[in-house]
């Protein structure tokens, strides 16, 4: 049924339209207005929300040829319609003119409010929000968006160890052959993204520019692995110094060596740690972790060889496999 207010809006006016306006024209005003008042274009605009709902509704009723008719004869009748009383013959006042009109259509209710907008465009077969035929697809509220992002220019770096943990600013070739510069972060990991906003391609209709999505690989280095912020290297050791214990020098990425003590006893595997020596980003630093590891001589001499089986034989009698062997039971 249709409102009765139609007797005080002037939905053409509403649109900046003239009465004689095509539906491809009212169309293509309605698209104008709406990118230009939607909520996602205007966040917190209450006046703009406001705008929008009234270009909605006039929209949702000039667009549908039957309602348009009908908001055309109940415009055209003039404030008077809504004061004069029932006649002798039946004459209807206001409320009679739109009995009428709902009679007429079967008693269906014409969407009038703005979320009744968004149910006829769903149902409907001409497209509207959401329908991939009206409008942006870009997504935004019941998938209208307003502009159309420019699209996203992927690109791939490969960079050493090093550079990735310490950061650098280095140089790219662009798609069109202009270079640029991208900020490599201090502890950027193999495989991480980095984005670059507005500097992909231009949008196609007045939106924001896309975005160059880096993605960084990083080479192994030959000493050092990574374990979150932590930075792990295998730090052999003698039999002597690890039975017996001793001093050694530990290896840094990039500065002076460290000293560290191996306790007498000490087992490979044991991990030794160097507090703050790790990867340093602006959310914290690691520690270096050295594992150590007990090397096995390859060539004996012979007094060497001697010595050695002198103290297998004064060795305690403890069988190092006995616990592995328990627990495998």
């Amino acid at each position: 049924m249709a409102s009765q207010d139609w007797f005080d809006k002037d939905f053409y006016k509403v649109l900046g339209v003239d009465k004689s306006v095509s539906a491809a024209d009212l169309k293509k005003t309605y698209r104008k207005l709406a990118r230009q008042y939607h909520p996602d274009s205007n966040p917190g605009d209450a006046k703009a929300e406001a705008k929008f709902k009234e270009i909605s509704e006039a929209y949702s009723v000039l667009n549908d040829p039957e309602q348009r008719e009908e908001y055309d004869q109940i415009r055209a009748m003039g404030s008077g319609a809504r004061f004069s009383a029932p006649g002798a013959g039946g004459g209807g006042g206001f409320d009679d003119v739109f009995s009428r009109f709902g009679q007429q259509r079967g008693g269906s209710q014409a969407p009038g409010g703005f979320e009744d907008f968004f149910s006829m465009f769903d149902q409907q077969g001409g497209g509207g929000f959401g329908s991939g035929r009206f409008g942006q697809t870009t997504g935004g509220f019941r998938g209208f968006g307003g502009p159309q992002k420019g699209a996203d220019v992927t690109a791939r770096t490969t960079i050493d160890f090093v550079t990735a943990a310490k950061g650098e600013t280095i140089t790219l070739q662009g798609e069109d052959n202009v270079p640029f510069k991208v900020k490599i972060p201090a502890g950027v990991s193999d495989g991480q993204k980095i984005r670059l906003r507005g500097r992909g391609r231009k949008s196609p209709d007045g939106g924001e520019s896309g975005d160059i999505v880096v993605t960084v690989a990083v080479r192994p280095h030959p000493a050092f692995s990574r374990d979150g912020l932590n930075l792990r290297v295998t730090v052999p050791v003698t039999f002597t110094e690890a039975a017996l214990g001793a001093t050694i020098e530990v290896p840094t990425l990039g500065g002076d060596p460290v000293r560290l003590r191996v306790a007498p006893g000490t087992p490979s595997g044991r991990v030794l740690r160097v507090k703050g020596r790790g990867i340093q980003t602006a959310k914290g630093t690691g520690d270096l972790l050295a594992e150590v590891q007990v090397a096995v001589p390859a060539h004996l001499d012979d007094a060497a060889r001697e010595a050695l089986e002198r103290f297998q034989a004064l060795e305690p009698k403890e069988n190092p496999r006995a616990d592995l062997m328990a627990k495998a039971r």
